[in-house]
């Protein structure tokens, strides 16, 4: 698939909702793991805001690369950003969208 590496260098990237869980499966519940190291799947979303516009945008990352406390409104570094197209068929329903994806989503408060 190809993957479409994102500069966050000119980027202020803050928490607009805490890590979750991502869900494999509706139906099942099953959560969502890396295929290469078996790491739990989170979806953070963030406001991401450059060149004098904001979007929020929601970020999977493996739980490993997710340090510190990520609460609402922390800024935060986005380690290894890739931007995937992605396009489906579901019940005769053409669908496309990007998903983002990164290894880590550090804070970038100063803790103590």
């Amino acid at each position: 698939m190809r993957q479409i590496p994102v500069d966050t260098s000119a980027a202020l990237v803050m928490v607009a909702q805490p890590p979750t869980a991502k869900i494999k499966d509706r139906r099942t519940g099953e959560i969502a793991t890396d295929v290469e190291t078996g790491a739990q799947m989170m979806t953070v979303d963030v406001l991401f805001a450059a060149n004098g516009e904001a979007e929020v945008l929601s970020i999977v990352v493996p739980a490993p690369g997710l340090t510190g406390d990520l609460v609402m409104g922390t800024s935060v570094a986005l380690t290894g950003l890739v931007a995937r197209p992605w396009e489906n068929e579901f019940n005769g329903q053409k669908r496309h969208g990007i998903s983002f994806r990164a290894v880590a989503v550090t804070s970038l408060v100063k803790e103590g």
